[in-house]
């Protein structure tokens, strides 16, 4: 089947930098519309940034002008560079692709996350 991992979290003070990777591998045909997104304790999962297949780029306004979204589909490879970093932006960061499977149909596949701490 699909799977999709992250890498790349880890303790950052604030306005550090990190970047986040999430890697596809599988029966993939084609992938289309990616996203990251962020779950921190007590709250619900929310959208940080979407990239389309085209390349089109989408933010939410809490993360515009400091995390930049990005695709490598030779390497079926999404990153999400984040700078200076907030204590507001810990927490698990996790990857969605919409892919259509080898022989198969078009799915929503999820990632495990990856953690993020922004702390002195």
């Amino acid at each position: 089947q699909v799977q999709l991992v992250e890498s790349g979290g880890g303790l950052v003070q604030p306005g550090g930098s990190l970047r986040l990777s999430c890697a596809a591998s599988g029966r993939i045909f084609r992938i289309n519309d990616m996203g990251w997104y962020r779950q921190a304790p007590g709250k619900q999962r929310e959208l940080v940034a979407g990239i389309t297949s085209g390349g089109s780029r989408n933010y939410a306004d809490s993360v515009k002008g400091r995390f930049t979204i990005s695709r490598d589909d030779t390497k079926s490879t999404m990153y999400l560079q984040m700078n200076n970093l907030k204590p507001e932006d810990t927490a698990v960061y996790y990857c969605l692709a919409n892919i259509w499977v080898l022989g198969g149909n078009q799915e929503n596949y999820w990632g495990q996350g990856t953690q993020v701490m922004v702390s002195t």
